[in-house]
């Protein structure tokens, strides 16, 4: 019997605040590739079979402008559209809401369209091709449907030059599964290369080796309906709240918490980077541009 094909979820609703504009459509390869485009090629590579974009209804014309010709028409793929008005049960968005509900909201809205294994990744992150085949194999070797797994970074290979960075550092136990993401505001290298982190204005020092969530997970479709029990939950208490977001790390720490999932920390030697800050853009283009040349993507990519 032939092996399901597991699909990525690309979350590429959201804007880039820091940035300065849509981060997901910015051409930072050789032939304007985006990040986003090296991700799917990394991940068809390592045997996944379909890609789901998560979008804001606003932005359809503008990705299929961009992208039908150079990639789409490669590509098996769905558009799902994250809206603010769907919501688990009786719930309706208030008239005053206008952000998103956050990226837990994001993976659930992707309900009726992934029926397999699936990874969820950031549009605007650049992961590396052995993350996408460090995913593809936890689902070949794991039966488990409530066994999650996420791709770990080193912090200090995660940071940003040109500012703080907002990270999730993870707690393992001695089996490498996660027990907890706390979340680290402003992290950043001192002048004496230490990495800080500022809380509640108080400065403390971190583990530059720590393990970090990028938000590089590993899910089943079993997760839809611990998302969904969990929207319901947060938005019983803050639906109200116009700034309110449900973020997959506080999702994913409610499930371990409460044992109804797991979450398996892998590590590889996969490569991350990704802008943050608009200082960031001519580093990672002199990265992809070092990767072309070296023979390990091809320009264009598709």
């Amino acid at each position: 019997m032939e092996k399901i094909k597991p699909t990525l979820v690309i979350m590429a609703a959201g804007m880039g605040s820091r940035y300065g504009g849509l981060k997901q459509i910015d051409g930072l390869g050789p032939h304007g590739e985006t990040l986003m485009e090296y991700a799917i090629f990394d991940a068809l590579k390592a045997g996944f079979g379909k890609v789901v974009f998560i979008i804001r209804k606003n932005m359809e014309t503008v990705f299929q402008e961009v992208f039908n010709e150079r990639l789409l028409k490669y590509i098996p793929y769905e558009l799902v559209f994250q809206v603010l008005d769907d919501l688990p049960g009786n719930f309706s968005a208030p008239e005053n809401r206008a952000k998103p509900w956050g990226t837990a909201h994001a993976v659930w809205v992707c309900r009726n369209t992934v029926d397999t294994p699936f990874a969820v990744i950031n549009a605007d992150d650049f992961y590396g091709r052995e993350a996408y085949q460090n995913l593809a194999d936890y689902f070949n070797h794991n039966s488990n449907p409530f066994a999650y797994a996420m791709n770990a970074y080193q912090l200090d290979k995660t940071l940003s030059e040109f500012g703080g960075v907002t990270r999730g550092i993870c707690q393992l136990d001695t089996n490498n599964q996660l027990t907890k993401v706390d979340e680290h505001l402003r992290l950043s290298r001192n002048t004496e290369g230490i990495v800080e982190s500022i809380l509640a204005d108080k400065t403390i020092e971190i583990d530059p080796k720590s393990p970090v969530s990028m938000n590089i997970w590993a899910f089943y479709p079993t997760v839809f309906d611990l998302l969904e029990q969990y929207l319901s939950e947060f938005l019983d208490k803050n639906l109200h709240e116009p700034k309110a977001e449900a973020y997959t790390p506080a999702f994913i720490d409610t499930i371990i918490l409460q044992q109804k999932a797991s979450v398996k920390v892998l590590t590889s030697s996969a490569k991350w980077f990704g802008v943050t800050y608009s200082e960031d853009k001519s580093r990672v283009e002199a990265i992809l541009q070092k990767l072309v040349a070296q023979g390990i993507y091809p320009s264009p990519l598709f």
